[in-house]
């Protein structure tokens, strides 16, 4: 979807000389395909470190950790958008392999699980709010947008319109998604009882299949973008690269040299995210982020408990089709954990597809009508 991964900022304010330190200085002066390569560089690093330690999505989750460190220091990092999207667009023809013919006979059981989906958003958004709100006093505006489970752009339209914190809501949906994609995969290694799925060895499709499918797969992502399908660059590619897949008709899966770097470059954008804050400002919203985050997760696990148990599936794939998290990420991650992309892709375009028709109403619902200084509000 487009969610806050495709805002990731951007430090493009001019140096004003009151910053000495190496990194700063070098960034400062420097043009965006070098400060790309700097971001990079400290990607690499990072996902090399946590493969190293065998850590698991260790070249995603890696470098998400350490450009986000860096982002924090004051390193101007720089994810530029036509680099995301090509991005996205690689990596959702690769992750449409994971689409098998036995996972098309399972599709009747999603039904169960979407009336499940439901039922988990709202009481994610509910256990949120209460920390937000109720523990960290955040006022009632700003926790009700700063408790929504993604769709952090257009969160962050409704909030202006109401004059809510946004500083305060960027900085808890960030954060969310941070603490996500660092805990989810430990969590589903952990619920497997072993590290089944995180060395998978995938076919690599033959030159010809990618030389016909990339660009089929390319039309497909900007369809979906132009007729405003959540994450369109993504899944436009994925669900292409799934139907070609499944229909044996090519078989698309991005060789390790193309693969893993994408997966840093994921990273590395979560990273940007951060650029927008101080490390005071960081801290000034951790507690209570961090435990608006432990509510929802925990309603979320409850919820992917019940729907593995119910329809038959892996704990692990549906707390990624129930995880409060970007679209991208969450079929991302159940790609490299060796789970089924398209059932987590189905459910968080319907996530965020239901926020984005339903949340005017809700918001109007929940808070009242909007506040005549509201529009004024920034």
């Amino acid at each position: 979807m487009i969610d806050a991964i495709n805002h990731a900022c951007v430090r493009d304010d001019g140096y004003n000389g009151s910053d000495f330190t190496p990194a700063a200085v070098f960034v400062s002066v420097s043009s965006v395909p070098a400060r790309l390569a700097l971001t990079l560089l400290i990607a690499t690093l990072g996902g090399g470190s946590f493969a190293f330690l065998g850590l698991p999505a260790a070249w995603l989750s890696g470098a998400m950790v350490f450009v986000a460190v860096a982002t924090l220091s004051g390193v101007r990092t720089v994810m530029p958008d036509r680099v995301r999207d090509g991005i996205f667009v690689l990596l959702g023809t690769s992750m449409g392999s994971g689409v098998r013919p036995e996972v098309l006979e399972r599709v009747w059981e999603w039904p169960v699980s979407m009336a499940l989906l439901v039922v988990v958003v709202v009481l994610v958004t509910l256990a949120g709010y209460v920390v937000l709100h109720g523990a960290a006093k955040w006022p009632r505006e700003t926790a009700f947008f700063g408790a929504i489970p993604g769709a952090l752009a257009y969160v962050i339209a409704l909030a202006t319109d109401r004059g809510a914190d946004l500083p305060k809501i960027a900085s808890s949906q960030s954060l969310r998604l941070f603490i996500l994609v660092a805990v989810l995969p430990f969590a589903v290694v952990s619920s497997n009882g072993t590290g089944a799925g995180m060395a998978v060895v995938r076919e690599e499709g033959a030159f010809l299949d990618l030389l016909l499918g990339v660009p089929l797969c390319l039309a497909a992502s900007w369809l979906a973008q132009r007729v405003g399908v959540p994450g369109g660059w993504m899944t436009g590619a994925f669900f292409m690269s799934a139907g070609l897949n499944a229909s044996g008709i090519l078989t698309l899966v991005l060789p390790e040299y193309l693969l893993l770097p994408s997966f840093m470059a994921v990273g590395a954008m979560i990273g940007c995210r951060f650029s927008a804050m101080t490390f005071r400002e960081f801290a000034s919203v951790l507690g209570a982020s961090a435990g608006a985050f432990a509510a929802a997760f925990m309603t979320s696990l409850a919820g992917a408990g019940l729907v593995s148990f119910l329809i038959g599936i892996p704990f692990g794939q549906a707390l990624l089709a129930y995880a409060p998290g970007g679209l991208e990420v969450m079929t991302l991650l159940a790609f490299m954990l060796d789970l089924d992309p398209a059932f987590v892709a189905a459910h968080q375009i319907v996530r965020f597809t239901g926020m984005v028709l339903l949340l005017p109403f809700l918001t109007r619902w929940v808070l009242g009508p909007r506040p005549s200084a509201g529009i004024s509000a920034r």
